[in-house]
């Protein structure tokens, strides 16, 4: 799917499983809380440029297969899809290191409804999957890029599902790791 490919409709949605849920990049006329199967979170996309490098990545968020995720789901109103469609591949879409697909989210109120979603893209140099909860901390503890370093990021994260209350086991294990290995390094 590109950009265009979104048109004009009148009911576009978009969900967001990361930082779109707290801080959406476009006007929102309706939002509610959603539950995307077959994906889940997690943290699989090599972060090279905002809270990384290529010598020393951090990590950021991306969806994979398996499992289910719970994040916000967020409706465009219909005289904002084109800035909301090149403001979201402007911040998800540099690298195309997401496959943007139109996916099912049930909503908590029982409805279905398509929406955009960013979804790793297997295969892509930024995509790394399946890494122990040990190796991605050390990358989380040592990536710092143009908008900081990636353990402000996680801790951003991991604060925002929290009080959401959206519970993310993995996420706080890589947390808590990465911020042991911080410590040592600062007192080391």
């Amino acid at each position: 799917m590109t950009a265009d490919a979104i048109g004009d409709a009148s009911d576009f949605w978009v969900f967001g499983y990361g930082s779109l849920m707290w801080d959406p990049c476009f006007t929102v006329a309706e939002s509610s809380w959603g539950i995307v199967r077959g994906y889940h979170r997690a943290l699989c996309i090599l972060s090279v440029r905002n809270r990384g490098t290529w010598e020393q990545p951090g990590l950021a968020l991306g969806l994979e297969r398996g499992g289910s995720c719970r994040g916000r789901i967020f409706r465009i109103p219909p005289d904002a899809v084109a800035t909301a469609r090149a403001a979201l591949w402007a911040r998800e879409m540099p690298n195309e290191a997401y496959v943007p697909r139109l996916l099912s989210v049930r909503l908590d109120d029982g409805r279905r409804l398509p929406a955009l979603v960013f979804v790793a893209r297997p295969g892509h140099p930024q995509h790394v999957s399946h890494l122990p909860p040990s190796a991605a901390a050390i990358m989380v503890a040592e990536g710092r890029g143009q908008y900081g370093t990636a353990l402000d990021y996680l801790r951003n994260v991991v604060a925002h599902l929290d009080g959401f209350g959206i519970a993310d086991g993995p996420l706080h294990r890589i947390l808590s790791l990465a911020e042991a290995i911080a410590g040592d390094a600062a007192t080391g």
